[in-house]
């Protein structure tokens, strides 16, 4: 009876032991590999936690409390028009321009208001993978058929993607809208072009603030990096004064943080992260000990965050294990991974977006990382079937999808992005391949 009770613990233990034992510490591969998995970390630390993850935290736990579920149905909900619905989770990538990973608190916060599956799968796919900058680079640096293939074929997948997820729990959707049909409207304290302007400002922060070097120093892409802290701040004010004007929060309070944030950003100009944590902490020291509705804002921010990052935080470490950081080198040599998707075969293509799935690419990074590869051997196809795949997807982003919307789904989800990468990345092959005959 007891052994019955804890062979489990019991085999855990044993697992844990033996790994253990015969851990490979002193070989070269597997030291590099650990040291890969903590750069990739730190790196991932120092670059996107701050800047990307916490902005999409607050306008997730915003999305949570200040939108309406009757919204949120309305426009994205399972019995909401169609051509609307995929119309706007679609196009969502080219105001977001965010990674796999900052687009999942947003994701999660318009999903758990009641957007349909299907609607919810296209965001969740559009908004890393439909992103202008990224695609103009594409172009600019891969060539033009690259570029294009890549931009149409990222509106494509994120409509079919999120059609397929709809017809797949059909039934389950079905039911979804039948319960939330009678869904009474709340009323609202704001009106809606208030709204607007309180989430513009914080989506504007998250933009602008993340705004990557362009490849060219002039042009106005370059205009726009270099002016991008200036932006963020005129869209940090707009949010204190929103904040002010339409959720009562004390003008003296915003003003002084505002006013830590400016002399901060005058005094060390070359650390913008200090005024921007400064920022952060200040709002949150605000709304926290609030008993309104901006103390549910950081509250449902705060859950969010408790839910995702340490997912985000291990994904990106095993990741950084496995295949290292870009132009690094993992437990996987990369010269397999050069070598396995040369060609245009099934093969190739299958592992181009096998690998681009689990890899975790930052904004912009699957450029160089493709552009290797390519002078590594990789074939066409292969390279638009990894930048159709990769910037959508890394293990971070499936763990956290998977705490989201389950397993199942999460694995249906996942096996759509990848098969059609894998399918356009043959069909794209086969005709570059004729055209350079």
């Amino acid at each position: 009876m007891f052994w019955k009770e804890q062979w489990k613990a019991l085999a855990v233990m044993l697992v844990v032991f033996v790994a253990c034992f015969w851990l490979p510490v002193g070989v070269p591969r597997f030291d590099d590999s650990v040291l890969e998995a903590l750069h990739l970390v730190k790196w991932y630390a120092q670059e996107h936690v701050l800047l990307c993850l916490v902005p999409a935290f607050f306008i997730a736990g915003a999305i949570s409390v200040f939108v309406s579920q009757a919204s949120v149905l309305k426009y994205l909900g399972p019995q909401a028009n169609k051509a609307v619905a995929y119309a706007v989770a679609s196009c969502s990538g080219t105001i977001l321009a965010v990674c796999s990973c900052t687009i999942l608190p947003l994701f999660a916060g318009i999903y758990r208001r009641g957007a349909g599956l299907g609607p919810a799968s296209a965001f969740l796919y559009s908004g890393p993978a439909i992103n202008i900058l990224a695609i103009f680079l594409t172009a600019r640096i891969l060539g033009a058929e690259i570029g294009i293939a890549r931009a149409v074929g990222a509106v494509l997948f994120s409509v079919v993607i999120g059609l397929a997820m709809h017809w797949i729990y059909r039934k389950e959707e079905t039911e979804k809208a039948e319960g939330m049909a009678a869904m009474p409207i709340p009323a609202t304290r704001r009106t809606l072009g208030q709204d607007v302007v309180y989430f513009a400002s914080m989506v504007g922060i998250l933009v602008f603030a993340n705004w990557g070097r362009p490849a060219e120093p002039e042009g106005l892409w370059a205009m726009i990096y270099t002016w991008r802290w200036w932006t963020a701040g005129a869209f940090g004010l707009l949010l204190g004064t929103a904040l002010v004007r339409w959720f009562d929060l004390p003008f003296s309070r915003v003003v002084g943080v505002g006013g830590v944030v400016a002399l901060l950003a005058g005094a060390v100009p070359h650390l913008p992260l200090v005024p921007f944590v400064a920022g952060v902490v200040g709002l949150s020291a605000i709304i926290s000990v609030r008993e309104d509705e901006t103390g549910e804002w950081f509250r449902a921010s705060w859950d969010f965050a408790k839910q995702i990052l340490p997912l985000l935080l291990y994904g990106v470490l095993v990741s950084g294990m496995l295949l290292g950081r870009p132009g690094g080198e993992g437990l996987l040599p990369s010269a397999w991974v050069a070598a396995a998707v040369g060609g245009n075969s099934f093969l190739a293509n299958f592992t181009a977006s096998f690998l681009g799935a689990f890899m975790y690419f930052a904004t912009l990074t699957e450029i160089p990382i493709v552009q290797g590869l390519l002078g590594s051997g990789m074939g066409k196809g292969p390279a638009l079937a990894l930048l159709l795949a990769g910037p959508a997807l890394s293990l971070p982003n499936m763990l956290v999808i998977r705490s989201v919307m389950g397993t199942q789904k999460t694995v249906v989800y996942v096996s759509l992005v990848i098969v059609m990468a894998t399918l356009t990345g043959i069909l794209f092959g086969g005709i570059a391949g004729i055209h350079s005959n």
